[in-house]
């Protein structure tokens, strides 16, 4: 049935409103980032009268933004490596071995989403705390500790897109592989993870926007030396002043790494969440 002229009208009007209301807010944060810092603090204008890339070079000098962005590629990088690593050993199992406890594990996994993550923020804390007394490992405030954190929000719905995505390849497959004389091991990493490649992309980038872009745990479980970009954004803002165009510029810079990973890696996001999903 062909679509009548009404109602598609009425469907680009309202996708356009849809795409100015995204829209806006990402125009204003990228003109104001090339305005002056009186520009920003005047009169709004849709336009910068006065372009000027000074906010990306002082936002360097004003805060420690380049220890801030190496703690948060040190952090985002070592809890995707590890939820990815640790969800495709679990996925693994659970898709394709049968063990006592096995749907209770996958029920404990998926129920952990049930629950808020402000609610995991004060016993992870002391929980930190303990075992920073009783060991010496200095978790509260660290960077290990901040990856510990993240991982307790990544990893169950990593396994569980995993699982998903897993049950979608054919046992023959291994079946196969172990007629061969491989291990299962070796049928996992040789065989399985090449053709669950999408759904491994799509979990690893979910990992790592999560760690990215996380500002509450970081601002609990972080010192100035372990201080994330997230957290670290609200230092442009002291007693006296708030540096309005630095912010939208850091704010810029600290979009940029999320922005090109999913640009060249889009395809195999969309193919990992629909394959995990359908399943």
């Amino acid at each position: 049935m062909r679509e009548s002229v009404a109602f598609r009208i009425t469907r680009i009007a309202v996708l356009a409103i849809i795409t100015l209301f995204v829209a806006a807010p990402l125009y204003v944060l990228v003109t104001s980032a090339f305005k002056p810092l009186k520009d920003v603090q005047g009169s709004f204008t849709w336009w910068p009268t006065h372009l000027t890339v000074q906010p990306f070079i002082d936002i360097w000098s004003t805060v420690p933004l380049a220890r801030y962005f190496a703690n948060s590629v040190i952090v985002s990088l070592s809890a995707t490596v590890l939820s990815v690593v640790v969800a495709i050993l679990a996925a693994y199992s659970v898709s394709r071995f049968t063990f006592r406890g096995s749907g209770s594990f996958k029920a404990t996994v998926l129920s952990t989403q049930m629950f808020p993550a402000i609610l995991f923020l004060i016993p992870l804390y002391l929980l930190f705390v303990l075992v920073d007394r009783a060991s010496g490992l200095q978790l509260a405030g660290s960077q290990l500790g901040l990856v510990i954190t993240y991982l307790t929000f990544s990893l169950p719905f990593s396994i569980w897109m995993l699982v998903g995505y897993f049950e979608t390849i054919p046992r023959e497959l291994d079946e196969a592989a172990r007629v061969d004389g491989a291990s299962s091991l070796r049928t996992l990493f040789q065989v399985v993870v090449p053709a669950a490649t999408p759904g491994i992309v799509a979990v690893a980038i979910y990992a790592f926007m999560v760690a990215w872009g996380e500002i509450l745990f970081a601002s609990v479980l972080t010192t100035d030396e372990s201080r994330t970009l997230a957290v670290g954004l609200r230092e442009y803002a002291s007693q006296v002043n708030v540096y309005w165009n630095e912010i939208m510029a850091a704010s810029v810079v600290v979009s940029v790494p999320i922005v090109i990973a999913f640009l060249l890696l889009q395809r195999f996001l969309v193919a990992g969440f629909t394959s995990g999903a359908v399943k």
